[in-house]
């Protein structure tokens, strides 16, 4: 039995699939409001949530020279500002204990990278916001590993779970995706997210920057949504080729409904 949650005025486990999309950084006002509004629209349209998501920090770069962001101040404002616009709620991601209560004032939900994922004190610090916790699996663990991350959550009295699919790693700079893990993890009994467009990273692949095959992420979100998911997690660009990170990945914005109606249509079937 999955333990819906409320992100905001969204529910999470519930009857219809949530999106949560957005740029990977908060580049500009602009930029965010500009994919805000139209995956909204877009979402609407074709009967899913619709959560805004975008970095004010992107720590954990390839390199010391890749651009970060505005930093916290600046880059939740960006985000709130956003948030407040479309009227939607709003996630990003933490990587410290000492974020998790200043970012948990203006989003409605906290994401934990795959990197952090099993650090004690910064889930802690998540839960302790009382606002729910979507923690990415780490690609160095199983998928019956992330048992232990929720019991950790579930201890400190996390409002809401989720567990976010990313990939895992396979050799050097190659990650795949477990299907049948989404099951797995699913079955711990709380949401369970697919993150298309970082599962079709290359880490590192590119020497200083994060490779990655745009065109496989439409094969593996029809898998996903096929196999049963509660959310789908994309970083949706105007124009990926030049944005600040994970340019090689970010999906589309021009082709947001090229990808959403598959999903649509799959969602039905199943």
């Amino acid at each position: 039995m999955i333990k819906p949650f409320n992100a905001g005025d969204v529910t999470i486990g519930g009857d219809a699939l949530t999106i949560i999309a957005g740029p990977c950084l908060a580049e500009s006002q602009e930029l965010c409001e500009d994919v805000a509004g139209e995956m909204r629209d877009l979402c609407r349209e074709l009967g899913f949530n619709y959560i805004f998501k975008a970095s004010f920090d992107k720590a954990n770069r390839t390199s010391a020279s890749s651009i970060r962001g505005y930093g916290i101040e600046v880059g939740l404002q960006i985000i709130a500002s956003v948030k407040a616009l479309y009227g939607v709620p709003a996630t990003t991601d933490i990587h410290t204990a000492e974020q998790a209560a200043q970012a948990a004032q203006l989003v409605d939900m906290l994401q934990i990278p795959a990197f952090l994922c099993r650090q004690s004190d910064l889930l802690e610090a998540a839960a302790n916001t009382g606002i729910p916790v979507n923690v990415k699996k780490g690609q160095f663990l199983a998928p019956h590993d992330t048992k232990n991350i929720v019991e950790k959550l579930e201890y400190f009295h996390s409002n809401g779970i989720m567990l976010t699919e990313r990939g895992t790693s396979f050799g050097y700079n190659t990650l795949i995706v477990d299907m049948p893990g989404l099951e797995v993890m699913r079955g711990m009994g709380h949401p369970v997210c697919f993150d298309a467009t970082h599962s079709a990273q290359r880490p590192g692949g590119a020497g200083t920057t994060t490779g990655g095959v745009r065109e496989s992420i439409p094969a593996m979100v029809r898998a996903a949504v096929a196999v049963g998911i509660d959310a789908l997690f994309l970083e949706v660009h105007p124009d990926p080729e030049n944005a600040m990170s994970d340019a090689a990945t970010q999906w589309p914005l021009a082709r947001a409904r090229e990808i959403l109606e598959q999903v649509a249509t799959i969602r039905a079937a199943v």
